[in-house]
């Protein structure tokens, strides 16, 4: 296999499977993210989006199907494929009892980066995430927008040329929101690649180029993100595709009481 080309999708699933049980979480899925996009992966609770994920990053390993980054085969040739990823998982334990800037020069030098390189990126990386003021706090100490951040600096760290974020703006303050989201568009007018899963359907609209809506494992629509919302807002599309109650049935009994 040769090494990673512009010619392919940054991102290449086919016909990912996987049950937890007798729940089928994903199936049969198949998905290209175009290198140079920032992708949103939509769907509502228990659409298969971690679960989607997980899989295409070599996080979690599929029933069936596969993921290539940049035509290298994710599970196949992890030694080669690791370099190409920056993960953000969505609830993965951190190595909280070191410090912000002790956990970036530990993703870094796990990657095999030399400590000069990595003592460089790690500065960089604390600055441009305004994170020099909590150098000597304990990672179990930040806030959750702090966590955020300093995740995402470990995912940033090696320079990957793809970056995969759940939920990355979930429990995240105004302010540290728009650090996350000035630091991914420059990834991506650079020449990288961002998928990221959320809820916030008004942030995949403000950021994202392209889009997928997820149900049931699989995805019920995908491409750029005006193809997707097919002259409609991406919400009321995304209503659609579900097959959401267009109506909510009213709670006579939920009213303010006098007695």
């Amino acid at each position: 296999m040769s090494g990673p080309t512009s010619d392919v999708p940054a991102l290449a699933l086919r016909g990912l499977v996987k049950r937890f049980g007798q729940t089928l979480a994903v199936a049969g899925l198949d998905l290209d993210i175009p290198a140079g996009s920032f992708y949103g992966v939509v769907g509502p609770n228990g659409a298969g989006k971690t679960t989607t994920l997980s899989m295409a990053t070599g996080l979690l390993v599929p029933d069936a199907g596969e993921a290539r980054v940049h035509g290298v085969d994710v599970w196949r040739q992890p030694a080669q494929a690791a370099p190409l990823l920056g993960i953000l998982p969505d609830g993965m334990r951190l190595f909280d009892r070191l410090t912000g800037p002790e956990l970036i020069s530990y993703a870094g030098l796990l990657r095999g980066m030399s400590a000069e390189v990595v003592a460089a990126r790690r500065d960089d990386l604390l600055a441009a995430l305004d994170l020099r003021a909590g150098g000597a706090t304990l990672v179990a100490d930040y806030s959750a927008g702090m966590t955020k951040k300093i995740a995402l600096a470990c995912a940033l760290v090696h320079a990957p040329r793809v970056l995969v974020l759940d939920e990355p703006f979930e429990a995240v303050d105004p302010v540290s929101a728009t650090a996350i989201r000035a630091i991914l568009e420059r990834f991506v007018a650079a020449g990288g690649t961002v998928v990221m899963s959320s809820h916030v359907m008004a942030l995949v609209e403000r950021l994202c180029t392209h889009v997928a809506v997820v149900g049931g494992g699989r995805v019920l629509a995908a491409g750029s993100l005006d193809d997707v919302r097919a002259g409609q807002g991406l919400e009321e599309r995304f209503v659609g595709l579900l097959g959401g109650a267009t109506e909510t049935p009213e709670l006579s009994w939920l009213r303010p009481s006098s007695d």
